[in-house]
């Protein structure tokens, strides 16, 4: 007769005992490490149901953002600060099955050519669920407010609200914004 028992909550990580039907002897499982979560990301953001927005991913949230079902990581941020960037993004990306688009915006210079790069990658995947991040999601969240007002046409304050929501920008920022949004409205 095979007598069944079902495994008990794991306390202070001691193993959890566990019969199997095709053995008598209780065999041992540990906890298993906790799964990353996408809300421990630095800033993560759920800006719609197939598009979040972040700040430096670790290498082992990579693949939570591979498992949640993203198909494009868009990266703002630069590649030359160890402090704010992985070693081989690009690599991490496309190991695990993902697409990698990298455009390198100066936080202290964003430029309207990087702009429309931006514009182009998110229309170029617009059927896709996107993961878009820089180093705190500053530089992202300017971007996909200039992204839906000029793109798809949101009124501003709804369109900036998430950037709001993680910063205020500086005067760098603010003229920038402010000068894409005047180009668009005397075009």
């Amino acid at each position: 007769m095979i007598s069944w028992s079902f495994p008990a909550r794991v306390r202070a990580g001691r193993p959890t005992t566990v019969y199997s039907p095709s053995f008598r002897f209780p065999t041992f499982r540990y906890p298993m490490s906790p799964v990353p979560s996408l809300s421990d990301i630095y800033n993560f953001r759920q800006v719609s149901p197939d598009l979040a927005s972040s700040g430096q991913p670790r290498e082992h949230q990579l693949a939570a953002i591979a498992e949640a079902g993203y198909n494009v990581v868009i990266n703002l941020a630069l590649h030359n600060d160890p402090r704010y960037s992985l070693p081989d993004e690009a690599a991490s990306v496309r190991a695990l099955g993902l697409d990698y688009v990298h455009i390198p915006v100066q936080f202290g210079a964003p430029t309207e050519s990087d702009l429309e790069k931006f514009f182009a990658a998110m229309d170029q995947h617009a059927s896709e669920r996107i993961w878009v991040h820089c180093a705190a999601n500053m530089r992202v969240s300017a971007f996909l407010g200039l992204y839906r007002t000029l793109r798809q046409g949101w009124p501003e304050a709804q369109a900036f609200a998430l950037m709001h929501e993680i910063w205020q920008p500086d005067p760098v920022w603010s003229t920038f914004i402010a000068s894409q949004l005047a180009n668009a409205h005397a075009g």
